[in-house]
């Protein structure tokens, strides 16, 4: 960054040099005109002259050592261009290493565990007692945990290198993805902390995705190992919500929470993005290898179409979320029974989210029921949005971008329009923490709803403060 100024300095000092040496001819020029018109006398002529010498000497010495060092400096710099080109290839090359020895470690763990885990499934269909039982299920669930790492790391090194495509195969998610929670119930056992998870759908919207399901998992492995990594005491719950199916596509919301030590503001403002720097040195030794794979994770979800998001309290728990739109395949359930919306009369409703899928989800739900949606993007948007226009219901994000909820709620209640309509005001956040549910109410807020958003809740609201009775 200090080249140009350096540049621009070298410019000047030409500059006046070249005036410096105008200057002088134009006085040689001078002297030489009142010399000849005998204005001066040769000996003052003269001495001007050896002054004029003298300066010029000073000049030129000082412009040429000036030069000298600039011709030193560029050739330093061009040097350490060269090094760091060198170091560059270096870098490439151990990273190209670095690659091959994966892959490597990777097969040689990879083979002795899988044959393990085939020795251990043989030995489940053999006469064992329950005890014993019990003691081969908890040897292969440690294999297929120690089989997840490894499948971590090398899938996150891939990610970083760039070296990997999306493969869209049909899947039962919640097939693939028990089998994968019941290695983590086990290690979260482990560690004395609950674990459960559950799939949120209804028969009718029962089916089968086009996705990569690899991907899904290795973001949830992350994920998931990071909760109980930063988890002492408490809970671990994993909620898997497909309540959503638009036309031919299923929306599909991944929700990871945990009890755990949270983070700060400033933490999570970063955290996706910079994970390494995120916590400190002593956190660090305490949690050895948390926090890593949360910016691979991130890079993973929007390939897939979603953005990772995260809400986090200090000392109360993290809960992270993303939501796919994933194409249906193969329809398992019979026909779908025609559901009559809970809402009789118009119904406008002000929706505050940032996030334009789960703009798409809510706006699903709500206009299911009969209720017409308008979308705001910030906080900001929302108060404009209310100034102008009449709603009967507002579903207001806690987390936006600019102004959040808080605050946007504070302004509209603030307004003559809201002194006379009591418009009624549903915060809607990831995580019901404690904090967030006392500071909406001191906000003014008459409702908190956790996402996953629950149909049924959403109903007794609508019939709640609509004119509809049921």
């Amino acid at each position: 960054m200090k080249i140009f100024p350096k540049s621009i300095k070298r410019i000047k000092m030409k500059k006046k040099l070249s005036f410096f040496i105008f200057a002088s001819i134009t006085s040689i020029l001078l002297i030489g005109y009142f010399f000849l018109e005998k204005k001066i006398y040769a000996e003052s002529a003269a001495i001007f002259l050896f002054i004029l010498a003298i300066l010029q000497v000073f000049v030129l010495q000082f412009f040429f050592r000036n030069q000298l060092k600039n011709d030193v400096i560029r050739a330093n710099l061009r040097l350490r261009i060269e090094e760091l080109k060198l170091s560059l290839e270096v870098a490439e090359e151990m990273g190209s290493h670095k690659s091959i020895y994966l892959a490597n470690m990777s097969y040689e763990v990879r083979t002795p565990l899988n044959t393990v885990l085939g020795m251990m499934n043989m030995l489940k269909q053999t006469d064992l007692n329950d005890d014993q039982m019990a003691q081969v299920e908890i040897a292969e669930y440690s294999s297929k945990h120690l089989l997840q790492l490894v499948n971590m790391v090398t899938d996150n090194t891939e990610v970083e290198s760039g070296n990997f495509n999306l493969e869209l195969q049909t899947t039962d998610l919640k097939s693939d993805l028990s089998k994968l929670f019941k290695v983590f119930e086990f290690q979260a056992w482990e560690k004395g902390l609950e674990f459960d998870y559950k799939f949120l759908h209804e028969e009718k919207d029962k089916f089968l995705v086009m996705a990569d399901s690899p991907r899904i998992q290795q973001v949830l492995i992350n994920l998931i190992n990071n909760a109980i990594k930063f988890t002492n005491a408490g809970k671990i719950s994993v909620i898997i919500d497909q309540l959503v199916g638009i036309d031919n596509f299923q929306y599909i919301t991944f929700y990871v929470k945990d009890t755990g030590i949270g983070m700060k503001p400033e933490q999570v403002k970063r955290v996706l993005n910079t994970p390494e720097n995120v916590f400190s040195n002593s956190l660090m030794k305490d949690y050895r290898g948390g926090g890593m794979g949360l910016s691979i994770s991130n890079q993973l979800v929007q390939l897939m179409g979603g953005d990772l998001e995260l809400e986090s309290k200090e000392n109360e728990g993290t809960t992270f979320y993303f939501s796919l739109q994933l194409k249906k395949t193969l329809n398992l359930e019979a026909e779908e029974e025609s559901l009559a919306p809970v809402l009789s009369e118009k119904f406008s409703v002000l929706i505050a989210e940032d996030n334009r899928m789960n703009q798409k989800v809510i706006k699903f739900l709500l206009e299911r029921e009969g209720a017409d949606c308008t979308f705001a993007k910030n906080g900001k948007e929302a108060v404009d949005l209310y100034k102008i226009l009449d709603f009967d219901m507002i579903f207001m994000d806690i987390y936006m971008p600019g102004m959040d909820g808080y605050e946007a709620t504070r302004l509209i209640k603030n307004t003559d329009k809201y002194k006379k309509q009591n418009t009624p005001i549903i915060a809607v956040s990831a995580s019901a923490f404690e904090k967030d549910i006392e500071k909406a109410k001191e906000s003014g807020i008459d409702y908190f709803l956790s996402k996953p958003l629950e149909v049924n809740k959403i109903k007794e609201l609508l019939v709640r403060f609509s004119k509809t009775t049921v």
